[in-house]
């Protein structure tokens, strides 16, 4: 995800993967603005006069080109192959001239100011970051982008993204990102594998703690994780922290709010996973998302935390009946939001406010956002787009296990903003999680020093200060 998820800020999986599904700092526009892009009426474009209308919102003009850049992570880039067609279906006469990367930062960064691409995926480790991309100015705000007509069904682009997708994608009152993908996050395990051994998947930590003896006697690690790249475990490690002690204690975290994280459950959060460290439950070697990836699906270990981007990341090396499953974070008696799942949209697509040609930019994206393509993205990758209904005629037992997981869960969905919000205290929160996995720091220890940074952000007054309400 990369969903390659990525640093998630970044729902990558990773930017996947950042982004808190449920965030609230949208205000959304209101029903009138929103059908207001699809009259019948065409209007004069402000790009040279061509003519906008229904299937041409944005006035694209023929002839012209634009220059899409796509991370190619853990999910592939032949989904956006197919959106190119998809694409040039509608507008035969513009050309699409497409490239691949996992090194986005490094090579459309230095671009930025000068000649940007039109249309760029920042997903990824090598991410750009997305607080500084806005602060400065560089990439367009895309609201204009929401209340479009979709591409190939009624209603607004808006209307056909899944919840929580809008508001991941802005900031400051404005939407800038464009996130495709729709990522679940959990524990994975082999459904087949359990089967045989008549185990049965926890559903709280003390379920774990003890299937855990059960599982060392047949030769495996109960729990392998990636070590290298510390936006994982603090995937995990917030995920637990909002089950334990409520939404409003992420919402205070984000915030700066003074002593946030000293609230009450967010100590009895992180113990179980400082004990699964301590009892020596984790496959040893320091191994990173790939590594971890692999040896739990060779039967190292019996669970794996990462998100819906798994399978396709490893279909090459998945082993014949092995039953991909995933299945919540576990939890503590009297957590407060137990039922409430992680899941939210990712792989963020950007247009740079220097780009030449902003029109095809966006109107590549209503492409993307297409129910059309939503559905081969499903289909190709094995996750769900952030477009409503991607999964519906998808086949797949991995899919099928998220579907079911976001359909058991809460209204609410669990999320947190203060990697995309503060850049040091989003680097600050992956070195902590990664020493806390490493046996190095104590759940105390780790919330000390991640009170002890945030108070740094909160008194600096040189950074800008972020808001989320909800």
């Amino acid at each position: 995800m990369s969903i390659t998820p990525e640093n998630p800020g970044d729902l990558n999986r990773r930017t996947l993967l950042r982004r808190a599904a449920a965030a609230g700092l949208l205000v959304t526009p209101a029903a009138g603005l929103l059908s207001a892009c699809a009259g019948s009426e065409p209007e004069k474009s402000d790009n040279g006069g061509t003519a906008k209308s229904k299937d041409n919102p944005f006035g694209v003009k023929d002839g012209s080109a634009v220059k899409v850049v796509v991370f190619n992570g853990g999910l592939g880039d032949q989904w956006a192959k197919e959106d190119k067609t998809i694409f040039n279906a509608k507008h035969p006469n513009i050309t699409v001239n497409m490239s691949s990367t996992q090194k986005i930062k490094t090579e459309e960064q230095p671009k930025m100011a000068t000649q940007p691409s039109d249309l760029v995926m920042n997903s990824g480790a090598d991410s750009m970051d997305r607080a500084t991309l806005i602060n400065e100015g560089a990439i367009e705000p895309l609201d204009d982008l929401l209340t479009a007509p979709a591409w190939d069904g009624e209603g607004t682009v808006a209307d056909s993204l899944l919840p929580g997708t809008v508001s991941d994608g802005t900031q400051n009152g404005k939407f800038y990102v464009v996130n495709i993908a729709f990522t679940v996050w959990g524990n994975w395990y082999n459904a087949a594998k359990f089967k045989q051994e008549g185990w049965e998947a926890p559903k709280t930590w003390d379920d774990f703690f003890a299937l855990a003896p059960k599982i060392k006697a047949k030769g495996m690690a109960p729990y392998v994780h990636d070590a290298v790249h510390g936006y994982y475990p603090r995937w995990a490690l917030m995920a637990s922290i909002w089950k334990s002690a409520g939404k409003q204690v992420i919402v205070d975290i984000d915030n700066l709010k003074d002593g946030a994280w000293k609230a009450d459950g967010i100590l009895k959060a992180l113990e179980p996973w400082e004990k699964l460290v301590k009892d020596r439950l984790l496959l040893p070697g320091k191994l990173d998302h790939t590594q971890s990836q692999q040896a739990f699906l060779d039967g190292k270990a019996a669970f794996i935390q990462v998100g819906t981007w798994l399978k396709n990341e490893m279909a090459a090396t998945i082993p014949p009946g092995f039953e991909m499953t995933l299945s919540d974070y576990w939890t503590n008696a009297d957590d407060k939001a137990a039922k409430d799942v992680f899941a939210s949209s990712g792989e963020g697509f950007v247009v740079p406010s220097k780009a030449p040609n902003k029109e095809a930019a966006k109107e590549f994206l209503r492409a993307i956002l297409s129910k059309a393509g939503s559905a081969k993205f499903a289909e190709l990758t094995k996750s769900l787009a952030s477009t409503k209904g991607s999964g519906d005629n998808v086949q797949d037992s991995a899919l099928s296990s998220a579907n079911t997981l976001m359909k058991n869960g809460s209204s609410d969905l669990i999320s947190f903003k203060f990697p995309d919000f503060y850049a040091d205290l989003d680097k600050e929160s992956q070195n902590l999680s990664e020493e806390l996995m490493a046996g190095r720091l104590t759940a105390q220890q780790f919330v000390d020093k991640m009170q002890a940074a945030a108070d740094k952000v909160a008194k600096d007054s040189s950074i800008k200060k972020q808001t989320r309400t909800a």
